[in-house]
C-alpha cells in the first residue's frame, strides 16, 4: 500500500468567478515547473497555479476569454474542456518550454486545446494560444471509438496520451505521438493525424470489482511514465472502487501498480526521482462536494 502524506488544500487567493468558492473543488492533471505547481480546475474552467512549498493560496489564470462558466448544463457539451496538462518544448515563442492543455475530445465541441509559454523561472510568460485538435481527435476516434483523453506526458521523442475508457463499452489505450511533430503543430496552431506514431488498447484490471481506467500521467527522466487510474466513474464516490498509482516502461509495458491507503480519488500526478526514490505529488478530489481538493505526497516502492 502507498502511504499518503497531506501537503495542502488547493485554496485560491480569491474566487475565480464571483459567487464561487475560493478554492479548487475538482482538478485534472498536475505539473511541477520550478517552484510552481499547475493544475486544470474544472468548475469553472481555468488554470490554477500554486507555490510548490508552503500553504500560500494559489491563483487562477484565464484560458479562453469567451468561456462562460455559468452557462446552462444543456450547452456544456459544446464548451471547451481541458482535462490534460503537460510540459512540452522548447518551441518557437517559448524558449523555456510551455504548458500544453489538451481537451478530452468527448464531443465535437471539445476539440480545442491551448499552449502557454513558460519563463525561465517556471512562471507563465504570456497568454494562452489556441490549438485546434479536431483533425487529430477525429482520427483517434475512428481507431478507438468514443474519446476521453485523460493524461499526457512527454518523454524522449514521444508525447504519450492516455485514453480513458469510461462507460461500457470503453477502450483504454496508449496513444504515442511524435514529440517533434507535435511541437511543430503547436507552432502552427493545430495538431493533425500525422503526429500519431502508434495506438495500443490497454487493460488495467479491476479494483473494488470495478474496471480501472486512466486519469493522469507524469514522465520520469528515463522515458518511463507514472500514471494514476480510478475504478468506475470519476463522478462517483472514491469508496466505490478507489484509485491506483502505476509505472509504465518506455515501451508501455507495466512495471509497478499499487493502491493508496484508504479510498481516494486521484486525478493528477507529478513524479520525480530524488535521492534514488520515485517521489510523487498527487491531487486528491474531495469526498465532500464543495470542499477543496488536496495535494498529497508519497514515495513509490518502485525502482528509481
Amino acid at each position: 500500500m502507498i502511504h499518503l502524506t497531506a501537503r495542502r488544500t488547493l485554496d485560491l487567493e480569491a474566487p475565480f468567478v464571483s459567487g464561487r468558492p475560493s478554492h479548487v473543488t475538482s482538478a485534472s492533471s498536475l505539473v511541477r515547473v520550478g517552484n510552481w505547481l499547475y493544475t486544470v480546475a474544472e468548475e469553472p474552467l481555468h488554470l490554477a497555479a500554486f507555490p510548490l512549498d508552503g500553504d500560500e493560496p494559489g491563483h487562477g489564470v484565464v484560458l479562453f476569454a469567451n468561456h462562460q462558466p455559468d452557462e446552462p448544463v444543456s450547452l456544456k457539451s459544446s464548451t471547451p474542456d481541458l482535462e490534460v496538462l503537460c510540459q512540452v518544448g522548447p518551441l518557437s515563442g517559448a524558449p523555456h518550454g510551455a504548458l500544453l492543455l489538451l481537451p478530452s475530445g468527448r464531443s465535437e465541441g471539445r476539440h480545442r486545446g491551448a499552449v502557454m509559454a513558460l519563463g525561465a523561472d517556471g512562471t507563465l510568460a504570456g497568454e494562452a494560444r489556441s490549438v485546434d485538435c479536431s483533425a487529430l481527435y477525429t482520427q483517434l476516434s475512428r481507431e478507438l471509438g468514443p474519446l476521453h483523453i485523460a493524461g499526457a506526458a512527454q518523454a524522449g521523442g514521444l508525447l504519450r496520451l492516455l485514453q480513458r475508457g469510461s462507460g461500457e463499452p470503453g477502450t483504454d489505450a496508449l496513444v504515442d505521438l511524435d514529440a517533434e511533430r507535435v511541437l511543430r503543430g503547436l507552432e502552427a496552431g493545430a495538431l493533425g493525424p500525422d503526429v500519431v506514431r502508434m495506438t495500443r488498447r490497454w487493460e488495467l484490471g479491476q479494483a473494488g470489482g470495478m474496471r480501472l481506467t486512466f486519469t493522469a500521467a507524469s514522465p520520469l527522466p528515463d522515458g518511463r511514465m507514472v500514471f494514476t487510474a480510478t475504478a468506475g466513474n470519476p463522478g462517483t464516490s472514491p469508496a466505490a472502487g478507489g484509485s491506483v498509482v502505476g509505472v509504465l516502461a518506455p515501451d508501455g509495458s507495466p512495471l509497478f501498480l499499487d493502491a493508496p491507503e484508504g479510498p481516494v480519488l486521484l486525478t493528477g500526478v507529478d513524479a520525480r526521482v530524488e535521492q534514488g526514490r520515485v517521489h510523487v505529488l498527487l491531487i486528491s478530489a474531495s469526498e465532500v462536494g464543495a470542499s477543496p481538493a488536496s495535494l498529497q505526497a508519497a514515495t513509490l516502492d518502485a525502482p528509481a
